[in-house]
């Protein structure tokens, strides 16, 4: 059973978070991607959706999530469960990071409006 040491795992860094890659194929994962995101304080990340499932697991902060013009607050402790193609921001209004793990199944691909899809190089 393949371990991903802390000092091991990728960091991946964007303009609104960092990500944190645990399980993914590249590690040996085979069927789920699983990775610890950052989100920066005061950022509003853009809207995407993915095409299959994702789970957030709240562990610290507290962010934002709007969709379906509702806006839902995650704080830690919480799950968040985004259904497959809904759209959603999410945004961190707070002076300190929220972080996270997110499950996503492997092959799992964003869609950003106005681009091809993608698979995050934190869950290849």
């Amino acid at each position: 059973m393949p371990l991903i040491t802390a000092a091991q795992a990728p960091r991946f860094d964007n303009d609104h978070a960092s990500f944190i890659g645990l399980a993914a194929p590249s590690r040996g994962s085979t069927e789920n991607s699983a990775w610890r995101l950052i989100l920066k304080p005061g950022v509003d990340a853009p809207p995407h959706a993915l095409d299959r499932e994702e789970i957030f697991i709240a562990l610290s902060g507290s962010m934002q999530v709007t969709m379906n013009d509702e806006t839902l607050t995650v704080t830690a402790g919480d799950a968040l469960i985004v259904p497959a193609h809904q759209q959603f921001a999410m945004a961190n209004p707070h002076p300190e990071p929220f972080e996270a793990i997110v499950v996503l199944p492997v092959g799992g691909q964003g869609l950003i409006p106005g681009q091809l899809p993608v698979i995050a190089p934190w869950a290849r």
